[in-house]
């Protein structure tokens, strides 16, 4: 756009631009030989060139797509093989269990935990593998005196918690000092393992 002009009659002259026409755009011509109308419509080139393609008039655009067959020149035994490949999208696909997950950082690949054995081998053992725990010292100790692994789940800590109260109450050992000291190492215990969000 051109600049304005100080005058000083006006103020500023402001020129305007004489409106200057588009060029046209090319149109595409039909691929069909012999025919001069525009090619809007495209097609492919062939089964093999998937992606490349022809453009053609309305009229041409049918009359290719009546007379296309992907399957032309194939025999059925690769007609079925493209249908069996077809329900994953022609992609490669392995046994489950065959190939580990992972994955690649530029120098090996990371191995991706199965805690759920997903992708676990005929033979192995099946089941969710416990999670390992960051413990501090009070939660090991308290571990100890309930005589169970750091990863024990709710189910078992109550449960043994449960069993041992029961064993050494007063009631069931006859008002037994020591049994007494044990109970309370083991309530003990328990309310460290509560108080940590682990039961």
């Amino acid at each position: 756009m051109a600049k304005a002009r100080y005058s000083p009659r006006f103020g500023h002259d402001i020129r305007i631009k004489p409106e200057t026409t588009k060029p046209a755009a090319k149109v595409r011509c039909c691929a069909m030989d012999g025919c001069s109308e525009e090619g809007a419509y495209r097609v492919p080139k062939s089964r093999d060139a998937i992606s490349n393609y022809l453009w053609f008039c309305l009229v041409h655009a049918r009359e290719h797509n009546e007379k296309w067959d992907y399957f032309a020149g194939m025999s059925e035994a690769e007609i079925e093989h493209f249908r069996d490949e077809a329900v994953v999208g022609h992609r490669p696909t392995w046994p489950l269990g065959k190939r580990v997950a992972g994955v690649h950082n530029g120098h090996g690949v990371y191995r991706v935990e199965d805690g759920y054995a997903v992708f676990a081998e005929a033979g192995d053992p099946v089941g969710p593998r416990r999670p390992e725990r960051v413990l501090t010292r009070l939660q090991r100790q308290a571990f100890d005196v309930l005589n169970l692994e750091s990863s024990a789940t709710l189910n078992e800590i109550k449960a043994r918690y449960k069993e041992l109260v029961k064993r050494f109450h007063p009631d069931a050992n006859g008002g037994d000092r020591g049994a007494e000291e044990r109970l309370k190492q083991v309530i003990k215990a328990y309310g460290v393992l509560r108080a940590s969000g682990l039961t």
